[in-house]
């Protein structure tokens, strides 16, 4: 569990439970100082829409932040509940929403069928190239990229929080 409340049993609950840092100080793309502010942005979040931090969001929180690159919401709750967290989709996508509103996940669309989202609050940006022929998709991260959005940013007076490039393409395949 990555918040600093930890909820067990749906029930009960354990103040600072975390996982220890791997040999290199990050966890699952995340650099650790930034996993507990995480939570915290989503708590204060939902506390300036009076909605309350719930188990079921936590639990959600939770699968995001061990999600690597892009996910689906249909993947994300299967693979929850496959790991048996009672979660409805109705939940899932409500929660979905919260987040993308808290800025902590965002939207990307690649195929323009189905919504992709992604973790970006404490993550490096990841970007992709996609072949509109096959439909491949590759993942990349380029600092020329952050630095070209750094300077944008600071070009008009803006302060970037992240970005999101999707390149279309064709694959020689």
């Amino acid at each position: 569990m990555f918040c600093e409340t930890v909820y067990v049993n749906r029930h009960q609950t354990i103040q600072n439970q975390g996982y220890e840092p791997s040999v290199h100080g990050k966890i699952y793309g995340m650099q650790q100082d930034v996993m507990a502010p995480l939570c915290s942005v989503f708590r204060r979040y939902l506390r300036s829409q009076d909605l309350k931090y719930t188990p079921e969001r936590a639990d959600i929180l939770n699968a995001i932040i061990e999600q690597d690159g892009l996910f689906e919401a249909e993947t994300l709750l299967d693979d929850m509940r496959k790991s048996d967290y009672q979660v409805s989709k109705s939940t899932l996508y409500r929660s979905i929403k919260l987040l993308r509103e808290a800025g902590i996940i965002q939207e990307v669309m690649i195929d323009g069928k189905q919504s992709h989202y992604q973790l970006i609050y404490g993550r490096n940006p990841i970007d992709a190239m996609v072949c509109m022929r096959t439909g491949k998709r590759i993942e990349f991260s380029s600092s020329e990229l952050v630095g070209w959005r750094d300077a944008i940013c600071k070009e008009h007076g803006w302060d970037s929080v992240g970005h999101r490039v999707v390149i279309y393409a064709l694959s020689p395949e």
